[in-house]
């Protein structure tokens, strides 16, 4: 298998800040996160802001997609790949510091840990009382005999910790188990966290080399089946986390292992971005991996079993024909679940209001308080850009954002 260059979180970020450096005049709001303190009160008091929250119960809401990350230096466990602090892989550095900005970790942080988590912890304080998130464990990569593959992980944060977290705090934080399902001990990894409170299972296939169809996961999908746990899974192109390297194991229609064993599946971003093979053809070709999402939604097999969560659907990244899908499909709507994939709307390259507005889904007089209310807490950016963007008067109906009930099976 081919060594890739990795790093956590940040090539999708890295594209879109190279980029923004051909744009001169939109070039510093790109490059730094200004990390405002707490929200002014022009915007505390904004109409948009005001509107983000009718019909919403925040006791339901629940951000189904927030990345733990670190590296260990206070005990957390977390581990980055080398690459990312050494200045001679200046593309990876870059991609790091990108990250880290999104998250507003300074440079100079004695702790990277703590400096992540006190950020998320003041960005949350900005929600009204109930809101929580799920916060990602993410497991090493393995290679086919279950053997851990360092080189081919890009960030690495252990059950243990985002359970601790989630524990400290257990009014504000849930927690997602990762486990790599070609470990000896995999199983009895998945009684533990199914013990110890998770909400949920979190893979990225392409990154971890995990193939859903292997057979020998048909014992671990029986137990989360059993469970109840939801299986959340990353469909189509990965750009931020290229691990192992296997684009080829983010086919949405892999899916269909699990769903076949009675497990339900939340597909990551709708596999919103790539294309993948259409494996249902004599003769397989590319297509966008989004069309073949579509496709399993409309199955009728999996009605009960597939979701999907629409974190990062609209950076800027994605085709508006996949936005305006979204937007017209009502009828997945109690079947979408709203997600942030944090830190990544603080990362500056990655959402460009205008092409929203050239879509048609965005007014031109809403970017203005979406990008200053960006500045100060992203999480409440993301929430307020998915609550107003319209395609011919439809709009992400509130029960996208009632995520709680979808795990209510591990809700204490």
């Amino acid at each position: 298998m081919q060594r890739r260059h990795l790093l956590c979180c940040g090539a999708a970020a890295v594209a879109g800040l190279f980029s923004s450096l051909t744009d001169p005049a939109r070039a510093s709001s790109y490059l730094r996160n200004p990390c405002g303190r707490g929200l002014p009160l022009e915007l505390r008091e904004h109409p948009l802001l005001q509107a983000c929250w009718q019909d919403l119960d925040p006791a339901q809401l629940w951000d189904v997609h927030c990345h733990l990350l670190g590296t260990g230096d206070a005990g957390s466990g977390c581990r980055i790949h080398p690459q990312m602090t050494q200045w001679w892989h200046p593309v990876e550095s870059l991609r790091r510091r990108a990250i880290m900005d999104g998250a507003c970790v300074p440079a100079d942080a004695p702790s990277v840990d703590r400096a992540y988590l006190q950020h998320l912890d003041e960005l949350a304080a900005g929600f009204p009382s109930g809101a929580r998130w799920l916060l990602y464990a993410f497991d090493e990569a393995h290679d086919e005999r279950g053997r851990p593959q360092p080189d081919w992980t890009t960030f690495h944060v252990p059950d243990a910790y985002a359970r601790r977290v989630a524990t400290a705090q257990p009014r504000r934080y849930a927690w997602v188990a990762s486990i790599h399902p070609y470990r000896a001990d995999a199983l009895t990894r998945l009684e533990a966290a199914i013990a110890g409170g998770a909400v949920a299972l979190k893979w990225l296939p392409s990154s971890m080399n995990i193939d859903l169809r292997d057979p020998r996961l048909s014992p671990f999908y029986d137990r989360l089946a059993a469970a109840r746990l939801p299986l959340i899974v990353h469909c189509g192109e990965e750009k931020a986390v290229p691990g192992a390297g296997r684009e080829e194991l983010g086919n949405p229609l892999l899916l269909r292992a699990p769903l076949a064993r009675g497990v339900r599946v939340i597909a990551a971003h709708c596999a919103s971005l790539g294309q993948a093979l259409d494996l249902d053809r004599p003769r397989p070709r590319p297509v966008p991996a989004f069309e073949l999402f579509a496709r399993l939604m409309d199955e009728p097999a999996w009605d009960a079993l597939l979701l999907g969560d629409v974190s990062a659907l609209f950076q800027f990244n994605r085709r508006p024909e996949v936005w305006r899908a979204l937007l017209e499909r009502q009828d997945w709507h109690g079947r979408l679940l709203h997600g942030s994939d944090y830190p990544l709307p603080g990362v500056g390259p990655l959402y460009r209001l205008g092409g929203l507005v050239r879509a048609e889904l965005l007014r031109p007089d809403q970017v203005a308080p979406l990008e200053r209310l960006r500045e100060h807490n992203p999480l409440l950016f993301d929430l307020a850009l998915k609550r107003a963007v319209r395609w011919r008067g439809q709009a992400l109906r509130a029960e996208v954002f009632a995520t709680r009930r979808h795990f209510e099976a591990q809700v204490a």
